[in-house]
């Protein structure tokens, strides 16, 4: 992937400082790199627009993105009675029909249960089409950006929840929240009937406490592994989670199941509750380091081991501005877009995209049609990254473990489709589909090529990579693009562009 990539323990920073970036640097490559990391990606002409703005214009209007018109969602966009309870009347048909043992009834009953897990799983294949569509066309990028570092970070399952309107609403709450107060968003997260169902919760009474949701908010949600807390505190936060269940669509606490007893949670000494617990280990100066840690591997470099020891003083900034301002991320995210180090050139280009990140980005910065959502919801399934499905409660894995020799062959037929329309799949293919508006990304190239006097072949490489390509790389593309026998425009700017993204750099951002 190349060294920016790959560096891990060894990789060293040329600037730590946290100071805001020196006004006159942020020019077009400062804004596409912020435009990239605190979204999907542009356009060209989005880019030169962000760069104009000026830094802290540009910042503040991606993070203070309420100004910016939403796309609206309502509870009422997916089916909310799929899953619904069973009346009193037909749990009282359930019941005399086991009783009687009348199969005819039962197998009803049977039937009634595979139709609604069908339309729930049609339904989930739906939201992710529909998230999908929303992260394309936002014009708030940092909102969904966000969303989808929540749905990583307290990472929940459909094939467990088996409830698609949950995770609709889960998927709400985290855009809700998105740069909202983590504190806050914690305490909601232990509402959360999706979590709840997850991490067994539901069933955690008193006298049979489940640990799964107490150790998980503990290790991965909150403090880290192994840090502060033991075994003891585990087991005295799931006592103190108790009766913390849902009915249908929305939280119950269940007083009859709570565990009302004392608890002793990291030496503090009470009859806590779930929110006693969590505010608890929030006030821990570990909560805030953990978060921020998490937030520079999603923001800035996920190379192999970054964080590493000598990052250690941004992390300590960001968690410190994280307290002072009680854990409101905006002035978080703002400090860090707006710092020296977020622009460090060991930090541009030094992550590889996500699956969805891939996706997305390539039809948002190229100005490519999104074709089919099923298909590319299938292809990120084949690249790792299933919405609404991650692999476990640690979340999808980064950095290099989304390369493997699968998942780049996808990646690449996955670029061609979005350029070309041709599926790999498919022989008889529409030539139409081809067709796309290639003006704008002409343009760009031309206003590159002109700005800095070099080859249309070079400036393509500029305008798509996120890092600047080797001298034998660009000698060995404008050899090809000479082949074509014109100018980079139409049919030939498309041949170009499906030999790029086949380039190691396309996989960088």
């Amino acid at each position: 992937m190349g060294q920016s990539a790959g560096e891990g323990s060894d990789h060293a920073m040329t600037n730590l400082s946290m100071l805001p970036l020196d006004r006159s640097r942020f020019d077009e490559a400062a804004a596409r790199h912020l435009l990239t990391r605190a979204g999907f990606g542009g356009t060209s002409d989005q880019v030169q627009a962000l760069a104009k703005m000026g830094l802290n214009d540009a910042v503040g209007y991606l993070v203070e993105y309420e100004k910016v018109p939403e796309i609206p969602v309502a509870r009422t966009d997916f089916n909310s009675d799929i899953r619904r309870p069973l009346t009193a009347a037909e749990r009282e048909m359930v019941v005399l029909a086991r009783r009687s043992n009348d199969e005819a009834a039962l197998e009803a009953i049977q039937r009634m249960r595979n139709e609604r897990d069908g339309q729930d799983r049609t339904q989930i294949r739906e939201m992710q089409k529909w998230w999908l569509k929303r992260m394309i066309e936002t014009g708030r990028p940092l909102e969904e950006k966000m969303t989808l570092f929540w749905h990583g970070h307290f990472a929940t399952g459909y094939r467990t929840v088996e409830d698609s309107y949950h995770m609709f609403l889960q998927n709400g709450l985290f855009r809700s929240h998105a740069t909202g107060n983590f504190a806050d968003l914690v305490l909601r997260i232990l509402r959360d009937p999706a979590m709840l169902k997850y991490l067994d919760n539901d069933e955690s009474r008193r006298g049979r406490p489940n640990e799964n949701l107490a150790r998980e908010l503990m290790e991965l949600f909150v403090l880290g592994e192994g840090h502060a807390y033991t075994e003891q505190d585990i087991k005295e936060g799931a006592r103190a989670l108790t009766g913390y269940t849902f009915t249908d669509d929305t939280f119950t606490f269940n007083e009859s199941g709570h565990d009302d007893g004392e608890k002793t949670i990291l030496g503090q000494r009470g009859n806590w509750d779930g929110d006693d617990f969590a505010r608890i280990i929030l006030s821990r100066k570990e909560s805030s380091e953990f978060i921020c840690g998490k937030l520079y591997r999603f923001f800035v470099n996920d190379a192999p081991g970054m964080p590493t020891k000598s990052i250690e003083p941004v992390i300590k900034a960001l968690a410190s501005e994280l307290r002072k301002k009680q854990y409101d991320l905006k002035s978080v995210l703002t400090m860090l877009f707006k710092s020296q180090h977020f622009y460090d050139e060991d930090n541009r280009g030094s992550s590889i995209k996500s699956p969805v990140q891939l996706t997305v980005q390539t039809i948002r910065e190229l100005g490519v049609p999104p074709r089919d959502l099923s298909t590319l919801n299938s292809a990120t399934d084949l690249m790792g990254q299933a919405l609404f499905q991650p692999p476990n409660v640690k979340g999808w894995d980064t950095g290099r473990t989304w390369i493997n020799t699968s998942t780049l062959f996808v990646r690449q037929n996955l670029a061609v489709y979005l350029i070309t329309g041709k599926r790999p799949d498919v022989f008889d293919w529409d030539e139409s589909l081809a067709q796309w508006p290639t003006a704008v990304l002409e343009a760009a190239v031309a206003r590159r090529a002109a700005a800095t006097k070099s080859s249309e072949s070079d400036a393509l490489l500029d305008v798509v990579l996120a890092t600047s390509a080797s001298p034998d790389r660009r000698a060995q593309f404008k050899s090809f693009t000479q082949t074509l026998g014109g100018d980079l425009t139409g049919d030939r700017l498309v041949s170009a562009l499906c030999l790029l993204t086949a380039v190691p750099e396309f996989q960088l951002c």
